[in-house]
This record gives C-alpha cells, sequence and structure tokens, in this order.
C-alpha cells in the first residue's frame, strides 16, 4: 500500500470529501493505488481510464480541437480531464494523468513527457488558483517506472493540495476563534 494513497484517502474521509480519477498512460494504477487502502470507499466514487484519445472528448469532456491540435499529451488535455471526471462523476475533487510511457514518442513528444492534474473545491485561501493546477513531468526510465512514476506525482500532487486546504482551513477558523478576522 503506498503511503501517499492511505494520506489521500485518510484526509478525504477527515474532510468529508470525494475524489474521482481520469487516467491515459496509467491504465487503472491510480485508481489501483487508491483502492489498496482500506476506508476507500468513504472518499473514492470512481475512475475512468480514457486511453484512447477520443474517449478523453466523449466521456471527459476535454475539447475536441485541443485534442485535434495538440493531441492527448499536453497540460490543457490534463486540467480538462481532471474538471471532466470530477464533473461526470460527482466528485470534490478530480485528478489525471496523461502522457507517453513508451517505448515511442507520441502525439510529437518524447518519452517520459507527462502532465498530472488536480482540479477541486479551492478556496480563496488555500493558495491554488480556481481552476486546477497542472505539473509537467520529463521521467526517465523503463515503461513501467514512467508509469509507476505518474502515480507518485499524482498523488502527491493531490496530497499537497488537500493539506495544503486543510492547513489554511484551520488557520482561518483559529482567526475566528481568537477574534481575527
Amino acid at each position: 500500500m503506498n503511503s501517499t494513497a492511505a494520506d489521500v484517502v485518510r484526509l478525504l474521509i477527515v474532510k468529508g470529501e470525494t475524489l474521482a480519477v481520469a487516467e491515459s498512460l496509467t491504465g487503472g494504477l491510480v485508481a489501483a493505488e487508491i483502492t489498496d487502502t482500506p476506508g476507500a470507499s468513504k472518499a473514492f466514487r470512481g475512475s475512468v481510464t480514457a486511453y484512447a484519445t477520443e474517449l478523453k472528448h466523449r466521456l471527459l469532456g476535454v475539447d475536441a480541437t485541443l485534442l485535434a491540435e495538440h493531441g492527448a499529451v499536453n497540460p490543457q488535455v490534463a486540467a480538462q480531464m481532471a474538471a471532466g471526471v470530477r464533473k461526470a462523476l460527482g466528485a470534490d475533487w478530480g485528478i489525471a494523468t496523461t502522457g507517453v510511457a513508451g517505448p515511442e514518442g507520441q502525439d510529437g513528444q518524447p518519452v517520459g513527457t507527462v502532465f498530472v492534474a488536480v482540479d477541486g473545491p479551492f478556496d480563496q485561501g488555500s493558495g491554488s488558483a480556481a481552476g486546477g493546477k497542472v505539473e509537467a513531468l520529463r521521467l526517465n526510465g523503463d515503461r513501467a517506472e514512467i508509469r509507476m512514476e505518474s502515480v507518485r506525482s499524482v498523488l502527491a500532487l493531490l496530497l499537497r493540495e488537500l493539506v495544503s486546504e486543510h492547513t489554511g482551513n484551520e488557520r482561518a477558523q483559529d482567526t475566528e476563534r481568537n477574534g481575527g478576522f
């Protein structure tokens, strides 16, 4: 069991929030990591493995023109996948992976190019911009290593967002209790 996945599930449960996952290059590995955690059913809504490019549009609402012009390995695609799965599965948070695991490049991108994204109920105090966050990764290794590092990276991105939102809310509550603004 991945400790990051366990931390994600624990924080989601504490906050009373839910998660949905959209995966491409990871092919279900993110969902598997999450569901390996006992109690995951309290927070995990489900996942969509949209491996084929047209499914990213049809199931997740990724803009067809964006896909046609830039391909599936693109930061905006990752962001739209996270937002789309969040909406489609009715979750508080959506995360997504898209990229090139190899052995050959795709959409003009070299092997190891990966984009991970998170979309969620961002507050003003969370430090996150509305509309989600995307991280670009340049990973080395074989296909399995690139896929596993993509899983670790998207879960770490979500955990950072959950922790910063959680900490921000605690600070706001503490300020209110102490008569602050």
